[in-house]
């Protein structure tokens, strides 16, 4: 589990997307979309939102595919704010 402030959570999501495409042989110049799913999810989260992104953009070379964002009761666990579905194309 990522740390438990949202900028953490989708810092470390962005983490994990980049080693599964990594080992896919992709990079974020491949994804095609994110759809994010937030616990909870208010306007006023937002700028954590953000600050996590801008955390992963220092890290990761980000491409800007489309994106979604949905607002959920709960996900899997307690203390899960965030996952995300994200799809890659590779040649």
């Amino acid at each position: 589990m990522a740390p438990g402030d949202l900028a953490g959570q989708v810092a470390q999501v962005y983490r994990n997307v980049a080693r599964a495409l990594d080992a896919a042989g992709a990079t974020f110049h491949d994804v095609v979309r994110f759809t994010w799913y937030a616990a909870g999810w208010k306007r006023e989260m937002y700028d954590a939102f953000n600050a996590g992104v801008e955390q992963a953009a220092r890290e990761f070379d980000l491409a800007t595919p489309p994106a979604a964002l949905i607002g959920v009761d709960i996900l899997f666990e307690p203390g899960i704010l965030v996952e995300a579905e994200v799809t890659a194309i590779i040649d």
